[in-house]
């Protein structure tokens, strides 16, 4: 992935992006705030994991669609087995995704994970169980999304490349024919 964002090209959704990145920072601003304004664990609790449970959600639903043209989810089968399914938009629709909307929304999705990933250490070190489960439930919603798009993005990977094959196989096929037709 790119470090720096596309140079000179705006957000193609700039209300999806402020969406996405604000309950994200809501989350996390609100964790490490919280100690200064509140005293109750409760509430510090209930009010970060709803904030990272509405930011799971935005990802999930809204941004990842309109911001990267994929959509995941996990259903049980008939037969009682989890089953991943994923949708990506067509390939035509695709070549159009904002690039400065896709770098914002990958790297904000692995950036989160990764700082609650640095509170989860930092509760170890301090040994703060009870925060420690605040952070992992925020942590394991963070990375769901992750390894939904992340598994979402091959799988569009591979229908665009079978896509690429097959329209290759096509026209080599009908070169062919309309060659030994002439003939």
């Amino acid at each position: 992935m790119d470090l720096n964002p596309p140079p000179g090209e705006n957000y193609g959704h700039p209300q999806i992006c402020f969406f996405h990145v604000f309950f994200k920072g809501a989350a996390l601003a609100f964790y490490i705030l919280s100690a200064l304004f509140v005293n109750s664990f409760v509430i510090i609790f209930v009010v970060t994991v709803l904030l990272a449970a509405l930011d799971f959600w935005v990802v999930k639903n809204v941004s990842g669609r309109i911001l990267v043209g994929l959509r995941w989810w996990n259903e049980i089968d008939e037969g009682g087995e989890s089953v991943w399914k994923f949708e990506c938009l067509d390939q035509e629709s695709m070549a159009r995704i904002n690039k400065k909307d896709s770098w914002l929304f990958w790297w904000t999705l692995y950036l989160t994970a990764v700082l609650w990933i640095f509170f989860a250490i930092f509760s170890l070190v301090r040994l703060q169980a009870d925060y420690l489960l605040v952070v992992g439930v925020c942590l394991t919603l963070s990375i769901a999304n992750i390894v939904g798009f992340t598994k979402c993005r091959k799988d569009a990977k591979k229908q665009l490349q079978a896509f690429a094959t097959q329209t290759l196989a096509t026209r080599f096929q009908s070169t062919i024919q309309s060659a030994f037709s002439v003939v």
